[in-house]
């Protein structure tokens, strides 16, 4: 193929893209943009794309990702209710926190069950390595929400490796721009969770103080 055209077969797929899926493309950024400065609204986002995406998915056949969405939708709610203070005392923020290995090990494992029992459920009516795939992509979504809504710093290093896996599955369903979108969240990923570990930083010095050599 010459690169004219494929730079037609781009335009033509990106032509095909229902105004649906752009609109819970252009939501799902701007939750992650916003998780990204730690502002509270990102959770109304997610809430809003989630529910496009439950519609569309439920429609393309992929089973996990759509129940994948109303789990969305109810974390969604649960992190605006974190972030503005639920969980700590009243009038403050929610601060960044650490697991250490052994609660990184365990919810790991546990991820790896969820995904080989799962894939193999409904594997056994649709059959190939996709259910695998889906499943995967579902319950270590599960895992970096929850820790993206209790402000947990690692949840990123997750989304880095759960976000190319989906990028994939997504292309491959015809959802062209959501992986898109996907490649641009491993980048946004990567750069969240530097900003997260600075702000752990500050926090921690504001309460120890400076270190002298």
């Amino acid at each position: 193929m010459t690169l004219a055209g494929a730079l037609r077969a781009v335009a033509a797929s990106l032509a095909a893209i229902p105004p649906a899926e752009w609109a819970a493309v252009a939501l799902a950024l701007a939750y992650l943009l916003l998780a990204l400065r730690q502002n509270p609204w990102c959770w109304v986002c997610a809430i809003a794309s989630a529910a496009i995406y439950l519609v569309l998915f439920a429609q393309g056949g992929l089973v996990m990702q759509s129940v994948l969405q109303v789990f969305y939708i109810g974390m969604g709610a649960y992190g605006w209710w974190a972030w503005r203070g639920g969980t700590v005392a009243a009038g403050s923020a929610l601060p960044v926190s650490r697991w250490d290995a052994a609660r990184h090990a365990g919810a790991v494992a546990a991820v790896l069950v969820a995904t080989l029992v799962n894939g193999w459920i409904v594997a056994r009516s649709h059959g190939g390595l996709m259910p695998y795939v889906d499943a995967f992509v579902a319950w270590t979504s599960v895992l970096a929400t929850w820790m993206v809504a209790r402000k947990v710093l690692e949840n990123w290093l997750y989304w880095i490796v759960v976000d190319a896996v989906a990028a994939a599955l997504y292309w491959s369903q015809g959802f062209h721009a959501t992986a898109v979108l996907f490649v641009l969240y491993v980048a946004i990923a990567a750069r969240a969770y530097f900003a997260w570990r600075a702000d752990l930083t500050r926090s921690v010095t504001a309460v120890t103080g400076p270190t002298h050599a």
